[in-house]
């Protein structure tokens, strides 16, 4: 078994769910006392968000690769950024150090891909949903055609997962919100809905809604599953 890194903190909620669905899906595989090998590095959240709210990815950037650093440092075979903003910069974190980093969007575009998509709609931070590091890994890299909310639901989206999810904050005005997205997305083409934001899978949990939706988050764990102990054998 291989030794899985993780950066996280970004936020804790969603850090929460990567600690304990990696240690279920290795006790799932291997079965008995099972757990994962992990090394964990979660930073102050606080100071990291509000220099990315300011445009200064510069110490964002030396916050993650500080982080990325010290995982290093405590054994990991691989690293995982338990975020999907912070993907803006996983190019340069992965050059600050020797360890190979299994990227959000490819995990999640592999899913994609083998379950015949071409058509996606994209929910997440104003960063993952307008800035390119995102939306152009999945098209120009996986070839699929990726949508996005209007101006007005890519804020409120934005808003919702800063002010409320980040804080484990559950609304249900905010789930029938991110379902009315979703409806408009459907009829604008898209055949699923990437859930491209960690927290995310905590407001619709146990909803209906009127698309598949790709959980980056649980997607993510199972590529860093697949890392660790090889791929799942076929059921």
């Amino acid at each position: 078994m291989k030794t899985i890194g993780i950066l996280g903190g970004m936020s804790w909620e969603s850090s929460l769910l990567y600690y304990k669905w990696i240690n279920e899906g290795v006790r799932q595989r291997l079965g008995g006392l099972h757990s994962a090998r992990m090394v964990l590095h979660s930073v102050d959240f606080h100071p990291v968000e509000a220099a990315m709210c300011a445009g200064d990815w510069q110490t964002v950037e030396s916050h993650l690769v500080q982080g990325a650093l010290s995982v290093q440092a405590g054994g990991a075979d691989f690293l995982v950024i338990a975020t999907n903003t912070m993907h803006k910069l996983a190019e340069n974190v992965s050059r600050a150090v020797d360890i190979p980093l299994l990227h959000i969007a490819d995990a999640t575009a592999a899913h994609a891909r083998k379950i015949g998509l071409h058509t996606v709609g994209l929910l997440g931070t104003a960063f993952t949903m307008e800035h390119d590091f995102y939306k152009g890994r999945l098209t120009d890299r996986h070839g699929l055609n990726v949508l996005v909310p209007s101006q007005a639901d890519r804020t409120l989206v934005h808003e919702i997962i800063f002010r409320e999810l980040c804080q484990g904050c559950v609304l249900p005005g905010s789930r029938d919100a991110y379902l009315r997205v979703i409806g408009h997305m459907a009829a604008q083409g898209a055949q699923a809905i990437i859930l491209g934001c960690t927290e995310i899978c905590m407001l619709l949990e146990g909803c209906i809604p009127p698309l598949p939706l790709l959980d980056t988050t649980r997607l993510h764990v199972e590529a860093a599953l697949d890392m660790a102990l090889g791929p799942a054998p076929a059921v």
